[in-house]
């Protein structure tokens, strides 16, 4: 029998302006798709001039410059239009979807759909159902008592997954792939018996729980950020009056 970990998945990654999902946009994505454990991966990449500046923040950490992205990106709708269609693709052929940290990559994506196309996320999904596999929110309910950071790289050292050029769409969206990967082989005995739809389901319940977590020892630190706690997609923010 081959589990869920071994079998057919795809991983989504992008790099942006910034970390805002309501005001910050696309300027690079990928999808990896890959049919078994150890199989070759099928990449596709998505280059976007995002028609605003690129503050140089985010330069630095992903190494895509105005410049760069004018000469060579294409304009940012039909880019979110065939990112779109391709992640409904995936839902469509049974593939789970590996984001890491969902919320983020997914709502940003989502908002850019409704900037750009007059569109959603679940417009494009239509009646399939979006099935999504977060190795940040799996680690932090199998191993949740771990000390530490739990960011890609920091998870990808703890399970030994090579993550070659951090910060670039593709070798994010990789390593997140191997990263479920691992994260289902170590805690087999807890997730093999679980279907990607139930485990999707129970995401979304221990994603919730970590961010009342985050949010009262935000609030004990005197910290006043808040946590939402939507996953894998934030709900729209409502329109000023």
């Amino acid at each position: 029998m081959t589990h869920w970990y071994e079998g057919p998945l795809a991983a989504f990654d992008t790099e942006t302006t910034g970390v805002d999902v309501e005001q910050d946009r696309i300027v690079s994505a990928a999808l990896v798709i890959q049919d078994a454990t150890g199989g070759r991966m099928r990449l596709t990449r998505w280059l976007v001039n995002p028609g605003v500046p690129v503050p140089v923040g985010a330069t630095e950490i992903h190494g895509l410059t105005d410049d760069h992205l004018q000469r060579n990106g294409r304009w940012p709708a039909p880019v979110v239009e065939e990112i779109a269609r391709a992640l409904a693709e995936q839902c469509a052929a049974g593939r789970p979807l590996v984001v890491m940290n969902a919320p983020f990559d997914l709502t940003l994506l989502d908002r850019e759909l409704k900037r750009h196309r007059a569109s959603s996320l679940a417009g494009y999904l239509g009646n399939t159902p979006l099935c999504v596999l977060d190795p940040r929110v799996l680690d932090k309910h199998l191993d949740r008592y771990r000390k530490g950071r739990r960011t890609l790289t920091d998870l990808c050292a703890l399970y030994e997954v090579v993550l070659d050029g951090a910060h670039d769409a593709a070798a994010d969206a990789a390593a997140s792939l191997e990263l479920v990967r691992a994260v289902g082989r170590r805690f087999s005995s807890r997730l093999e018996r679980l279907s990607p739809a139930e485990l999707h389901a129970l995401q979304a319940v221990w994603h919730a729980a970590q961010a009342r977590g985050l949010q009262a020892w935000f609030a004990k630190s005197g910290t006043p950020e808040a946590v939402d706690p939507a996953w894998p997609l934030r709900p729209e923010l409502p329109a000023a009056a």
